[in-house]
This record gives structure tokens, C-alpha cells and sequence, in this order.
């Protein structure tokens, strides 16, 4: 594979209180390219919460860390991170310096960042040291660093939704998630890997083929590729997706993390380049279920910019983690977790969770959805057929520059008859009603995030050369994920077990709309009594 390239620093754009300066920005080349990176952009700083334990205690104002503490660091959650910094056992800058030293060592194989910023997340770190000795906050996330899907705006920061059509794209204002997690004291790391344009059926990444740490010959799921392995390897604290059939939960379930798929409309979709307007859903990917509840609540809300964004007000997530799963009533999917393509260790692991609630007083029952088996190709019909109409123009005056996996599932979807996608809305109608009326029955609906853990890069981006492959592939496709997305639902995606070869099985629950508390609250309980979430992937230490 062939390594990563150092390129001349070059300038670029401008940050809040002075210059952007870039540098190591990478440029998609053919085939598996060195990864590139830049710097520019970030924001303020800030979060705080529970007491976490690895770094030493001390009112002082920086703590020097021993090299062992300095892994444990990079490992802690978010908000475990924010409470260090209020009680100044660490600094922003030491958190900042870490991930940024890990990046380097570790991302010129792992491939999760297009675009790194070191020199505005220090120049972020430091304005939040500052206000930490001043005695001042910001907000929650206060001198934590994170990092995002490169699908979402940043101000001044080349966004290129993973293709070489946006290569040099720059926006000149912050996704509306982007906004609020700095507003909150977020410290912007860097834009992570996906595939392009957040399509899946990606063959060649153009800036980089992104691996899953557990096993780097293997898939670390799509489309929030970069958002999982940065997660899973410490490169971050937490980092934002994008959800359209499943793109936070997938990866999160491969790379052994936390993804989170909130209500859809519930956080605004303002600066992310779209793919289905009607199940896009941006998402948290974090290493805990108390992270994902904080990250939430700060993006959470309606937003102006996004018309079709909910005024349903934000209940306060994290209130209700602790109170447990006893009496929640959970529906267990059997066509997904029972069918003939589930593997059977991911099964055994799904069934030895759902045990675990029992144990922890959830009632749990077998439940048949008949028509979930149809969810991936009515959403393929569906989100495929926005995609094509997003993309007509590119198609028609730039296609070479598409991946030929993308360009021949942008093609197959024009193709789709008026007709055939007004038969996959009604189907889409059928699904949703019939888990709506699930959940009138049921707190929860479980199943695997997966029908088998990440398989090898070389079976999951295998090129496709005959165009009835591709129809056929397109018409049959099965998804665990999708029907949740088809019916706008909240999801989450949280470590349950490992294969035999060492790769993450993740449990996947489905709540009523609007209903996040119970969903983390369940979720919480769940990870509370396992330790599967709390295994780092080997070298990355």
C-alpha cells in the first residue's frame, strides 16, 4: 500500500481571530492514493461532566502524562475528556497535541482523515486553555476534539464529500451541526473518509481506502467510513456522520462503537451535501452511549435553515440514562435476527444481549415483521432515485470523474421508472406502518446492525462489470439498517460481542419517533453490564 505524501504547506482560508494555514492536504490520484491533509478551520472549546479516572487529579493547570496514561487518554470518552479539562487534570492543548500525534502514526494506514487541521485545532485548544484558567466555559464540549464526515460544511475548509467533483470545494459557512458543536466548545480535528458522495459501492476512494482497525484487510463500513475508524482507533473523541439507510450505524457496528441515528428531522441537515432528502440523518459515532447522548443534545433542535427540520422540543437526554431497562417491553425481530443470512455468531451475540435486558428487566418477546426482508431494495428504489436526480447534471458534463462503482449506481437509478417508484413509496408506507404498529406494542424493536461482521475490503468493494449484476444486486440488496431509515425512526448501533477472528458484532435498537430517551436509556443499561466497548483494537495503543 502506498504510503502517505508530505506535500508543501500551502495557505488557506480564514479563521475566527486569524489566518487558516494548510498544509499535508490530499489529493485524490487513481487507484489507492497516499492520503492527503490540509489545515484550516476549527472552532471555540468546551465540555464538561462526570469525574473520569485515568489521567492523574490536580487543580494544577496541565498535567504531564507518563506514556501509558497518554493511550488511556486518547481512549476516554468525551465527556469524561470535558471533565478533566474543567477540573484542570489536562489541557486542551495536551488532548489536542495526543490526537494529533496519533493521527500521524496511525492514519497513514488506517485512512480515516481526508483533512487534518492541526494548526487551527491547537489555535482552538489554546483559546480554550485560556478560558478554562480564566474560570470561563464555552459549553459542553469544551476543549474536546472531535471530527466529521467530510459530507458536512466547514467555513474556509475544503469539504469534498469523498470525490474528486469537489475536490476543491470550499464553503463559506459551517453546517448547521458544525455550528453548534463548536458553539458548544467542540475543537474541529479534521474531515473524515466516506464514500462518495455517502452512496456506498464506492471501488477506488479516491483520497485513500479507509480500514477497519480491528483487521485493516477488512471493511470498516459505509458510507461514515473515516467517522468509525477514528472513533474505534483514538483519533478523536467522537466524531459526526450522516445517516441516510444506515451510514453511522454501519460503521459503528464494524469498527465496534457507538453510532446513533436520531429521529429523522430531529437535527438539521443545513451544509450536508444530500442524498435522500426524505431519510438523511445526521448522527453521533462516539466510544460510549452517554457520549452519544450528549453529542445529541447539543445538535439537536430546530434550525431555520432547514424548513423540514422538527420543532418537537429537546428533552434532556443525559437525565435519563440511569433509569434502566427494567419493565421496557423489547420486540425481537425475527426475520433479521432469526433469518438464514444472519451468521450464526452475530445471532448468538444479538440473542445473548437481548438475554442480558431480560436480566436487567426488559420483557422481551419474538416478533414477526413480514415486510422489513423488503426494506433495502424499496430504499435502494427510493434514495437511489434522489441520488440520480442530485446528480443528473455532474453525470451528463463530469461522469468520468465518478467512481465507476458510483457512476453505474447513479446510472442504474436514473433508469428507474416513475412508475416502479411510486410502488416503492407505497411499500415504504406498508414498512413504516407496520413498525409504528410494533412500537405500540413494544418500548423497543431489536435485531443485529449486520448480518455478518465487517467483511474483507476485497469481497465488500469488488467491482461490478456486468450491468445485470448491478440490477440484480440493486433489486435484491437485504439491509438491517434500512427499515428504521425507510420509517424515520431512531436507532442505535452498540457493541454486543466479537467473531472468533477478533471483529465487533454490533446490537441494533429501534425506538418510537421522538423517543431517543428510552433508546439510550436501554442502550445504556446494556453497555453498562458489558465490557464488549471497552476493547481497544490491537496496535493502535
Amino acid at each position: 500500500m502506498a504510503r502517505r505524501d508530505r506535500p508543501d504547506d500551502r495557505t488557506g482560508g480564514r479563521a475566527r481571530g486569524g489566518p487558516r494555514v494548510a498544509r499535508h492536504v490530499r489529493r485524490p490520484r487513481g487507484g489507492d492514493p497516499p492520503a492527503q491533509r490540509a489545515d484550516r478551520g476549527a472552532g471555540p472549546a468546551g465540555r464538561a461532566a462526570a469525574r473520569a479516572g485515568r489521567a492523574r487529579p490536580g487543580p494544577r493547570r496541565s498535567a504531564v502524562l507518563v506514556t501509558a496514561d497518554r493511550a488511556d487518554l486518547a481512549f476516554l470518552g468525551a465527556r469524561q475528556l470535558a471533565a478533566l479539562v474543567r477540573e484542570r487534570t489536562v489541557s486542551p492543548v495536551e488532548i489536542t497535541q495526543l490526537y494529533l500525534e496519533r493521527i500521524d502514526r496511525l492514519d497513514r494506514d488506517l485512512r480515516a482523515y481526508i483533512t487534518v487541521l492541526p494548526d487551527a485545532a491547537l489555535e482552538t485548544a489554546r483559546r480554550a486553555e485560556t478560558a478554562v484558567m480564566q474560570g470561563s466555559r464555552v459549553g459542553p464540549l469544551h476543549g474536546v476534539p472531535y471530527a466529521v464526515k467530510d459530507q458536512f460544511d466547514t467555513a474556509g475548509v475544503r469539504t469534498t464529500s469523498g470525490s474528486r467533483i469537489m475536490e476543491h470545494h470550499i464553503p463559506a459557512e459551517d453546517a448547521t451541526t458544525i455550528a453548534r458543536l463548536n458553539a458548544a466548545g467542540g475543537i474541529l480535528l479534521g474531515k473524515l473518509n466516506l464514500t462518495e458522495f455517502a452512496l456506498g459501492g464506492t471501488q477506488q476512494f479516491p483520497f485513500g481506502q479507509p480500514r477497519n482497525p480491528w483487521n485493516r484487510e477488512h471493511d470498516p463500513g459505509g458510507s461514515s467510513s473515516g467517522s468509525g475508524i477514528a472513533v474505534a482507533a483514538g483519533l478523536c473523541a467522537a466524531s459526526l456522520g450522516e445517516d441516510t439507510g444506515g451510514s453511522v450505524r454501519s460503521p459503528a457496528s464494524f469498527c465496534g462503537v457507538v453510532g446513533l441515528r436520531p429521529t429523522w428531522s430531529r437535527v438539521s441537515r443545513h451544509g450536508s451535501f444530500p442524498v435522500s432528502w426524505s431519510m438523511d440523518t445526521p448522527g453521533p459515532l462516539s466510544r460510549t452511549v452517554e457520549d452519544a447522548a450528549w453529542l445529541l443534545q447539543v445538535i439537536a433542535g430546530y434550525d431555520p435553515k432547514d424548513p423540514l427540520s422538527s420543532r418537537e422540543p429537546v428533552p434532556d437526554y443525559a437525565r435519563t440514562l440511569a433509569d434502566g431497562a427494567r419493565g421496557l417491553r423489547v420486540g425481537i425481530i425475527r426475520e433479521l435476527t432469526f433469518g438464514p443470512e444472519t451468521d450464526a455468531e452475530v445471532r448468538g451475540a444479538v440473542v445473548e444481549a437481548a438475554r442480558s435486558l431480560e436480566r436487567l428487566g426488559a420483557v422481551t418477546e419474538e416478533i414477526s415483521l413480514r415486510l422489513v426482508p423488503l426494506a433495502g431494495a424499496i430504499f435502494m428504489a427510493l434514495a437511489d432515485a434522489d441520488g440520480a436526480g442530485v446528480h443528473g447534471r455532474w453525470l451528463r458534463t463530469r461522469a468520468a470523474d465518478y467512481d465507476q462503482g458510483t457512476r453505474r449506481r447513479l446510472l442504474t437509478a436514473s433508469l428507474i421508472p416513475a412508475a416502479i417508484q411510486q410502488r416503492a413509496a407505497r411499500a415504504r408506507a406498508l414498512v413504516r406502518a407496520e413498525m409504528r404498529d410494533a412500537l405500540t406494542r413494544h418500548d423497543l424493536l431489536l435485531c443485529p446492525t449486520a448480518h455478518q461482521a465487517a467483511p474483507p475490503i476485497a469481497a465488500a468493494r469488488g467491482v461490478i462489470t456486468s450491468r445485470h449484476e448491478v440490477a440484480g444486486r440493486f433489486f435484491t440488496r437485504r439491509s438491517y439498517v434500512t427499515p428504521a431509515a425507510l420509517a424515520g425512526l431512531p436507532a442505535i448501533a452498540v457493541p454486543c460481542g466479537f467473531t472468533r477472528s477478533g471483529l465487533p458484532i454490533g446490537l441494533q435498537l429501534i425506538a418510537r419517533h421522538f423517543d431517543e430517551a428510552t433508546l439510550l436509556r436501554a442502550a445504556y443499561a446494556y453497555e453498562q453490564q458489558s465490557e464488549w466497548g471497552r476493547r481497544r483494537p490491537p496496535g493502535t495503543s
